[in-house]
């Protein structure tokens, strides 16, 4: 169960070589969490991740898990609840693309929808009800401000965040009441190594400053997180701007 702050003894990572989820996960083994199950596809990277975090004192055991084979989903994530309770699943797999290149070749846009969507809902339904059941947990579920508002330089990527987006809002409100808390999390450019190379943006952050903000987010049951919370006014004025003068923007 959830000590008293709120924060998880035990939680469940989806998409375990991700950047800010193990950089969640290092703040949270430092304060109270204990058990850690990281799923992800196997590799030396997933393997390497488990060896620092049980260096750091937390017991952990990793999961094969596809975002893309949601047929396997139920019985992956059912393994990890059927050893014992989860206080939190962090959603936090997903795919940036290549803009210039998916457009061209609209199979991998796909793939970066299937990833960043469609994975995610198969994934976020089936760990919801598995809260559910147990009475208890929260979902964090890993957005991005780019589905705010679809940019030219990346609206595949950032048409499929909207999609999660939405679905993680709803399913929060579905599961009001229930035990289960949803909290969507909106980080702005992250330096990592999803981004690198890129040119950085206005109000980049870092891993570990996400995972500050989720912890914090934990404290308060919060529904909604921005990183940094700069960007929330930002992208409300950037969402209401009329197309004529956002297409104009060097964005």
């Amino acid at each position: 169960m959830k000590d008293a702050f709120g924060l998880p003894q035990s939680l469940l990572v989806l998409g375990g070589t991700s950047e800010i989820a193990l950089a969640t996960v290092r703040r949270l083994v430092a304060r109270r969490t204990r058990t850690v199950w990281l799923a992800g596809r196997p590799s030396p990277a997933l393997d390497g991740a488990a060896d620092k975090l049980r260096d750091a004192g937390a017991e952990v055991r990793t999961v094969a898990f596809d975002a893309l084979d949601p047929e396997s989903h139920e019985e992956a994530l059912g393994k990890v609840f059927a050893e014992g309770d989860i206080d939190l699943v962090l959603l936090a797999f997903g795919v940036l693309g290549d803009q210039a290149h998916d457009e061209r070749e609209p199979l991998n846009a796909v793939r970066v929808a299937q990833t960043n969507y469609t994975g995610a809902v198969s994934a976020g339904l089936v760990a919801a009800r598995s809260l559910q059941v147990q009475g208890h947990g929260s979902l964090v579920v890993l957005s991005s401000v780019a589905g705010e508002r679809a940019r030219r330089a990346n609206f595949i990527y950032g048409s499929s965040k909207a999609g999660l987006d939405a679905f993680a809002q709803g399913l929060g409100d579905a599961l009001h009441g229930t035990g289960v808390h949803v909290m969507v999390v909106r980080p702005g450019f992250v330096r990592s190594r999803m981004t690198e190379g890129m040119e950085e943006a206005p109000l980049a952050t870092t891993p570990e400053a996400v995972a500050t903000a989720i912890e914090l987010g934990l404290r308060r049951r919060s529904e909604t997180v921005w990183v940094p919370g700069a960007l929330r006014v930002v992208m409300s004025a950037l969402r209401h701007l009329p197309r004529t003068v956002f297409r104009r923007l060097p964005v």
